[in-house]
């Protein structure tokens, strides 16, 4: 291979509207496209405490309709012009995104502000949309993979944490969403003072933000509450071991791990590293074991999702029902092997680097891509420079920076572990594992249930 690619990011201009919406803009002219993302600072982590969802269902009420269209108009009169939009929520933030090409930038804008500033929040539609999330939720109750989910984050934080609750919500906290609590969401954290817009594509900020500054003119700024992602996740003092059942499961989904670290972690570059040649990449010791040494599964992985507050670490792994007991062994010791019982290599250390820093560049190539990746400036207080240093501070990690993180930040003696799968044929091989702990048994939406099966 050749030496290592290079990667500078178009200068960001960066202004603020009088409304106190900070706008970044990036001249990418390779096409003559516009992205637009507006970065609203709030997502699930604001979710009242008994209703889990309310920032989701929020975002996919936003483009439902606005006091002068209807979802209809708004879908009919974007693809007239060939626009796109979409809204979604994670943790942190919300997201409003609008590809639109140069020439129907304005006829775009006008539709993209009043989506954002003008939501009509019609009773019809509400009702639509919590119908259709009460059908993913018996839908995701079939699935082993969202069943694990929904209940590792319950163990980790308690349900009353901002990170504890399924984002989406469930059947009875979507049931108690009425349109006043949509509503309020909306006006207190969608503020133009809460929000950046991020504008990439053939445009100039001479031209562009006079644009703005008229179609978001009536969006007013407000008083934004403060929202405390930093509470007390559960207390464990040693390795728990969870089972979910699920009669005739043909797999086992094993996650284990514990709450992980902020993103603004000072040893994010490290654990960056540490984890991709752990379960980060195709060719990690977590995958190379499980499924190419082994084969007890099509592919294990693990990951820090990284977040405002600390998210949580998890390693990832659907195997065979017959070898659980097993698979769960080879993940632990993966665990041990990285923090120094089997010590990473300085060709596997470099190995992970370049994973990393080669397939970089190709992350900016798009203007979507290089919004998408200004997001996380703007949502976790990045410098504007920030993704022209990435390469070499990846290139910079030592070996001991991989040992001292993996002893610092991965405990495995205090690490929840949990198993969805049929468990009349996994739980004599689960009890025998002396070192992980007793089984609790949990139902789908992890509640704990008695040794019978039924709910305590």
């Amino acid at each position: 291979p050749g030496p290592n690619p290079t990667f500078t990011l178009p200068p960001v201009v960066r202004r603020t509207l009088p409304n106190g919406m900070e706008v970044l803009i990036v001249e990418h002219k390779e096409l003559p496209i516009v992205n637009m993302n507006l970065v609203v600072k709030m997502g699930a982590a604001g979710d009242p405490a008994t209703q889990a969802g309310l920032a989701s269902l929020t975002a996919d009420m936003l483009d439902e309709g606005t006091k002068t269209r209807s979802a209809l108009d708004i879908s009919d009169q974007l693809a007239f012009i060939g626009s796109s939009l979409f809204v979604g929520s994670g943790w942190d933030s919300t997201t409003a995104s609008m590809t639109t090409l140069t020439r129907h930038l304005d006829r775009a804008l006008d539709i993209y502000a009043d989506v954002v500033t003008n939501p009509a929040f019609a009773d019809k539609e509400l009702a639509r949309l919590r119908d259709a999330r009460f059908t993913n939720f018996k839908q995701r109750r079939d699935d082993p993979g969202s069943i694990a989910d929904i209940v590792y984050a319950s163990q980790l934080y308690g349900r009353t944490h901002p990170y504890g609750h399924p984002l989406t919500g469930d059947e009875e906290s979507i049931r108690t969403i009425a349109l006043a609590d949509v509503r309020k969401f909306y006006e207190t954290f969608y503020r133009p003072n809460n929000s950046s817009l991020i504008v990439v594509g053939d445009v100039t900020p001479a031209t562009l933000l006079p644009k703005l500054e008229r179609a978001f003119a009536k969006w007013e700024k407000g008083h934004i509450p403060a929202v405390d992602v930093t509470g007390t996740p559960v207390a464990r003092v040693k390795a728990t071991l969870y089972v979910v059942d699920r009669p005739g499961s043909a797999q086992s989904v094993i996650l284990a791990g514990h709450v992980g670290v902020p993103r603004s972690n000072p040893d994010f570059f490290p654990l960056l590293v540490m984890n991709t040649l752990l379960g980060g990449q195709f060719t990690s010791r977590i995958n190379m074991n499980l499924r190419e040494e082994k084969g007890y599964t099509y592919g294990a992985r693990s990951a820090f999702d990284w977040r405002r507050g600390a998210g949580p670490f998890f390693v990832s792994a659907p195997v065979q029902t017959a070898v659980t007991k097993e698979s769960l062994v080879e993940v632990m010791k993966e665990l041990r092997g990285v923090r120094g019982e089997i010590p990473v290599t300085a060709a596997e250390l470099e190995f992970a680097k370049q994973a990393i820093i080669r397939g970089f560049p190709r992350g900016f190539e798009t203007t979507g891509q290089i919004g998408g990746r200004l997001e996380q400036v703007v949502t976790y207080g990045l410098p504007d420079d920030y993704f022209n240093h990435y390469i070499e501070r990846v290139q910079a990690v030592t070996l001991a920076d991989v040992e001292r993180v993996a002893q610092k930040y991965l405990d495995p003696s205090r690490m929840a572990v949990l198993v969805v799968g049929d468990r009349k044929e996994i739980e004599r091989g689960l009890r025998s594992l002396e070192s992980i702990g007793a089984v609790t048994l949990l139902d789908a939406d992890g509640k704990p249930v008695n040794e019978g099966g039924g709910q305590r």
